[in-house]
């Protein structure tokens, strides 16, 4: 069975959530520099925190309760937390297409770093049900 499809157990969101604070926060001073507006950017952070933020809480319920119904309301949770970002940006974007903009980017560029890292952890992680080294 080829490594990218074997089960591996969860790795830790730590790690990947700094690399998201690291890229938003590097993105104030290329705003800054470029002459755009930091409301935009100040609109992607807070998105991107507040989607993190809410991904925390809901990791933390999956893990305490083993039911279906945790299951189903962290599912639920997690598309949620998604379309919220999608309707917040698509609505500034309909009054302020360069603000929408520049907060799709801001957010785009953390939730990228995230995901990034949260993938390499999980690939170069243990199997799942094998004990780490």
């Amino acid at each position: 069975m080829p490594a990218w499809t074997q089960p591996r157990a969860a790795p830790p969101s730590l790690l990947p959530a700094v690399a998201g604070v690291i890229v938003v926060v590097l993105g104030l001073p290329v705003f800054l520099l470029a002459g755009w507006r930091v409301a935009g950017w100040a609109l992607g952070a807070v998105l991107w925190l507040g989607s993190e933020a809410l991904g925390a809480v809901l990791a933390r319920a999956q893990g305490r309760t083993g039911n279906l119904a945790a299951a189903g309301v962290v599912a639920f949770g997690m598309l949620f937390r998604a379309i919220v970002v999608m309707a917040v940006v698509f609505a500034v974007a309909v009054s302020d297409k360069w603000l929408g903009l520049a907060a799709a980017l801001t957010y785009a560029a953390g939730y990228s770093a995230t995901l990034g890292l949260s993938l390499i952890a999980y690939y170069t992680g243990p199997k799942a049900g094998v004990a780490s080294r």
